[in-house]
Protein backbone atom coordinates (compact mmCIF):
# COMPACT_ATOMS: atom_id res chain seq x y z
CA UNK A 1 0.00 0.00 0.00
CA UNK A 2 2.82 2.44 0.90
CA UNK A 3 4.67 1.59 -2.32
CA UNK A 4 1.55 2.37 -4.35
CA UNK A 5 1.15 5.74 -2.59
CA UNK A 6 4.79 6.65 -3.30
CA UNK A 7 4.48 5.73 -6.98
CA UNK A 8 1.26 7.75 -7.25
CA UNK A 9 2.93 10.72 -5.52
CA UNK A 10 5.89 10.57 -7.90
CA UNK A 11 3.53 10.31 -10.85
CA UNK A 12 1.56 13.33 -9.71
CA UNK A 13 4.32 15.67 -8.54
CA UNK A 14 7.43 14.91 -10.60
CA UNK A 15 8.73 17.86 -12.66
CA UNK A 16 11.83 17.11 -14.75
CA UNK A 17 14.60 19.75 -14.76
CA UNK A 18 16.33 21.07 -17.85
CA UNK A 19 19.75 22.65 -18.29
CA UNK A 20 18.99 26.19 -19.51
CA UNK A 21 19.81 28.99 -17.07
CA UNK A 22 18.89 32.48 -18.37
CA UNK A 23 21.77 34.95 -18.71
CA UNK A 24 21.82 38.75 -18.63
CA UNK A 25 23.26 39.60 -22.04
CA UNK A 26 23.84 43.25 -21.13
CA UNK A 27 26.28 42.26 -18.38
CA UNK A 28 28.19 40.00 -20.77
CA UNK A 29 28.49 42.72 -23.42
CA UNK A 30 29.47 45.41 -20.88
CA UNK A 31 32.19 43.11 -19.51
CA UNK A 32 33.56 42.51 -23.03
CA UNK A 33 33.49 46.21 -23.89
CA UNK A 34 35.15 47.33 -20.65
CA UNK A 35 38.00 44.84 -21.03
CA UNK A 36 38.84 45.79 -24.61
CA UNK A 37 39.89 49.41 -25.29
CA UNK A 38 39.56 49.10 -29.08
CA UNK A 39 36.05 47.69 -28.81
CA UNK A 40 34.99 50.36 -26.35
CA UNK A 41 36.43 53.14 -28.53
CA UNK A 42 34.72 51.73 -31.64
CA UNK A 43 31.33 51.60 -29.87
CA UNK A 44 31.69 55.14 -28.50
CA UNK A 45 32.70 56.50 -31.91
CA UNK A 46 29.92 54.58 -33.68
CA UNK A 47 27.29 55.92 -31.31
CA UNK A 48 28.59 59.50 -31.47
CA UNK A 49 29.15 59.57 -35.24
CA UNK A 50 25.71 58.07 -35.77
CA UNK A 51 24.02 60.96 -33.93
CA UNK A 52 22.16 63.95 -35.35
CA UNK A 53 24.71 66.30 -33.75
CA UNK A 54 27.42 64.78 -35.91
CA UNK A 55 25.14 65.09 -38.95
CA UNK A 56 24.83 68.82 -38.18
CA UNK A 57 28.64 69.04 -37.92
CA UNK A 58 29.00 67.38 -41.33
CA UNK A 59 26.47 69.79 -42.85
CA UNK A 60 28.45 72.69 -41.36
CA UNK A 61 31.67 71.19 -42.73
CA UNK A 62 30.08 70.93 -46.18
CA UNK A 63 28.94 74.59 -46.09
CA UNK A 64 32.39 75.77 -44.99
CA UNK A 65 33.86 73.80 -47.90
CA UNK A 66 31.34 75.38 -50.28
CA UNK A 67 32.12 78.88 -49.02
CA UNK A 68 35.85 78.28 -49.39
CA UNK A 69 35.35 77.10 -52.98
CA UNK A 70 33.29 80.23 -53.70
CA UNK A 71 36.14 82.39 -52.40
CA UNK A 72 34.66 83.52 -49.07
CA UNK A 73 37.39 81.64 -47.19
CA UNK A 74 41.00 81.18 -48.28
CA UNK A 75 41.95 78.21 -50.48
CA UNK A 76 43.77 76.60 -47.55
CA UNK A 77 40.41 76.08 -45.79
CA UNK A 78 39.12 74.33 -48.92
CA UNK A 79 42.12 71.97 -48.89
CA UNK A 80 41.66 71.23 -45.15
CA UNK A 81 37.94 70.55 -45.66
CA UNK A 82 38.74 68.25 -48.59
CA UNK A 83 41.31 66.37 -46.52
CA UNK A 84 38.89 66.06 -43.56
CA UNK A 85 36.02 64.76 -45.65
CA UNK A 86 37.96 62.46 -47.98
CA UNK A 87 40.74 61.16 -45.78
CA UNK A 88 39.72 61.35 -42.15
CA UNK A 89 36.01 60.69 -42.40
CA UNK A 90 36.01 58.17 -45.25
CA UNK A 91 39.23 56.27 -44.70
CA UNK A 92 39.46 56.31 -40.91
CA UNK A 93 35.99 56.64 -39.45
CA UNK A 94 34.15 54.26 -41.78
CA UNK A 95 36.16 51.16 -40.71
CA UNK A 96 35.79 52.23 -37.07
CA UNK A 97 32.02 52.53 -37.56
CA UNK A 98 31.96 49.05 -39.11
CA UNK A 99 33.80 47.61 -36.09
CA UNK A 100 31.39 49.37 -33.73
CA UNK A 101 28.40 48.02 -35.66
CA UNK A 102 29.83 44.51 -35.46
CA UNK A 103 30.15 44.84 -31.68
CA UNK A 104 26.62 46.18 -31.35
CA UNK A 105 25.32 43.41 -33.65
CA UNK A 106 27.02 40.84 -31.42
CA UNK A 107 24.82 42.03 -28.56
CA UNK A 108 21.71 41.65 -30.71
CA UNK A 109 22.77 38.16 -31.79
CA UNK A 110 23.36 37.08 -28.20
CA UNK A 111 19.99 38.56 -27.18
CA UNK A 112 18.27 36.68 -30.01
CA UNK A 113 19.96 33.44 -29.01
CA UNK A 114 18.96 33.94 -25.37
CA UNK A 115 15.37 34.68 -26.40
CA UNK A 116 15.34 31.50 -28.49
CA UNK A 117 16.70 29.38 -25.63
CA UNK A 118 14.19 30.88 -23.20
CA UNK A 119 11.36 30.19 -25.65
CA UNK A 120 12.53 26.60 -26.05
CA UNK A 121 12.66 26.23 -22.25
CA UNK A 122 9.15 27.64 -21.96
CA UNK A 123 7.91 25.29 -24.69
CA UNK A 124 9.55 22.35 -22.90
CA UNK A 125 7.96 23.42 -19.60
CA UNK A 126 4.53 23.75 -21.22
CA UNK A 127 4.85 20.26 -22.71
CA UNK A 128 5.77 18.90 -19.25
CA UNK A 129 2.84 20.71 -17.62
CA UNK A 130 0.41 19.33 -20.21
CA UNK A 131 1.80 15.81 -19.79
CA UNK A 132 1.56 16.23 -16.01
CA UNK A 133 -2.04 17.39 -16.28
CA UNK A 134 -2.90 14.47 -18.54
CA UNK A 135 -1.52 12.04 -15.94
CA UNK A 136 -3.51 13.83 -13.23
CA UNK A 137 -6.65 13.68 -15.37
CA UNK A 138 -6.23 9.94 -15.85
CA UNK A 139 -5.65 9.46 -12.12
CA UNK A 140 -8.69 11.59 -11.24
CA UNK A 141 -10.80 9.66 -13.74
CA UNK A 142 -9.58 6.39 -12.26
CA UNK A 143 -10.41 7.62 -8.76
CA UNK A 144 -13.83 8.85 -9.90
CA UNK A 145 -14.60 5.45 -11.41
CA UNK A 146 -13.47 3.74 -8.21
CA UNK A 147 -15.61 6.08 -6.08
CA UNK A 148 -18.62 5.51 -8.31
CA UNK A 149 -18.15 1.77 -7.99
CA UNK A 150 -17.90 2.08 -4.19
CA UNK A 151 -21.01 4.27 -4.08
CA UNK A 152 -22.96 1.94 -6.31
CA UNK A 153 -21.95 -1.07 -4.18
CA UNK A 154 -23.02 0.82 -1.02
CA UNK A 155 -26.38 1.66 -2.59
CA UNK A 156 -26.98 -2.00 -3.39
CA UNK A 157 -26.47 -3.01 0.20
Amino acid sequence: MIKKELSMQNKLYHHPKHGHVPRNINEIIEYDQINNFNTKLAVVLTKSIGSMYMAYCFVGLAFVGLLSILGVFPLTISLIITWLSQTLIQLVLLPVIMVGQNVLNKQQELQSEETYLTTQKSYHDIENIIAHQNIQDKELLSQSITLNQILSSLKKE
